[in-house]
């Protein structure tokens, strides 16, 4: 079928309207009317070819929420008219060991990605959500509330879940104290998150004037990391880092906010980093780690605990047709925290 979309036809190029071809309706598909769909700065990245693996035409957009529209024969998940997510992955094998676990992200035979993957029946490149639809097998289309502003819930599908899943696998809970690093997307659902799970939460920034924001989001302290003073008093107190930095950093000066047994994440940072000293690993057994996204499990999870809980993500919206400006608003750090295009404006 042919679909409305917006696409970039090269690294330099602007997205603008694009056709596409959605494969037809498998037994197992869901057809998806999508309402919504959040600017993740991994859209950037890709549709820029900054991780130099990307392929034209490109059609960005993995955080996407939209309603069911028509089912495959064989779909008992969901019906027509549910409000329903998508994520950053769209197929994998669900059989490899990977899969049992519940880690279909880590996936043996790899995932198929919600763009820039290889479309699993018709073949060429998968498109993402900056489109009117998109077709998904049933069992990566994730249920969604109608208690939560759907705009809002997008962020939720990336953003969210990769701040989630690192914070329930370390079981990040009660008389932890977290710190998280970096006040953006990620950062901000890191906060939310630990404090509803109930840790006590540091905001660490570099940007002194970033704390009043992050008391409201529900910090008890702010460290300026830039404050030699600040750094000292925390030192060896953190159980847990949720490191959002997206880009090259130095970790070094993190590593000593660690207490014995203590873990650093890295959920941001998709590239080389700053050379690290050893022996602030060993000093305290201290752990340095890295977490994608999460299963499908997970991801619902997350998405009945938002909704029981009254956690959305702070979003502007925006019209399709400005997304240019908002891709480099994104990459000048000008959003409070998360763009989401109205799909109605396609």
């Amino acid at each position: 079928m042919q679909v409305h979309a917006y696409a970039t036809e090269g690294a330099t190029e602007a997205l603008k309207p694009f056709e596409i071809t959605r494969r037809d309706l498998q037994p197992n598909d869901v057809l998806i009317d999508i309402t919504h769909c959040g600017v993740c700065h991994s859209d950037i990245h890709a549709a820029r070819n900054e991780w130099g693996r990307s392929k034209y035409p490109f059609v960005p957009g993995h955080e996407i929420i939209g309603r069911v529209s028509e089912t495959g024969p064989d779909v008992t998940q969901h019906k027509v008219g549910d409000l329903v997510g998508v994520g950053c992955m769209v197929d994998a094998c669900l059989a490899c060991p990977a899969c049992h676990d519940g880690d279909e992200q880590y996936c043996e035979k790899g995932m198929v990605g919600t763009y820039g993957g290889i479309e699993p029946v018709i073949g060429g490149p998968t498109f993402g959500g900056y489109s009117r639809q998109i077709v998904v097998r049933q069992e990566f289309v994730l249920k969604v509330s109608e208690k939560l502003p759907p705009e809002k819930v997008a962020p939720l599908l990336c953003a969210g879940i990769t701040s989630w899943s690192p914070l329930k696998h370390w079981n990040i809970g009660k008389g932890d104290k977290v710190g998280v690093i970096g006040l953006g997307g990620l950062g901000h659902m890191g906060i939310k998150f630990a404090v509803a799970l109930g840790a006590e939460v540091v905001m660490i920034t570099t940007s002194p004037e970033k704390g009043e924001d992050a008391r409201r989001l529900g910090v008890s302290d702010v460290l300026v990391s830039k404050d030699r003073a600040q750094m000292k008093a925390h030192l060896g107190s953190f159980d847990f880092l949720l490191n959002t930095v997206p880009v090259k950093h130095d970790l070094n000066p993190y590593l000593g906010l660690l207490a014995r047994n203590g873990t650093m994440v890295i959920v941001g940072a998709i590239e080389p980093l700053e050379e690290m000293h050893g022996g602030l690993l060993l000093a305290n057994r201290r752990r340095i780690a890295g977490s994608g996204i999460g299963g499908l499990e997970e991801t619902q999870d997350m998405l009945d605990f938002c909704a029981e809980h009254d956690i959305t993500c702070d979003v502007e919206v925006i019209a399709m047709k400005d997304i240019n400006e908002a891709y480099d608003r994104v990459v000048a750090s000008d959003v409070k925290y998360r763009f989401v295009i109205d799909m109605a404006t396609l």
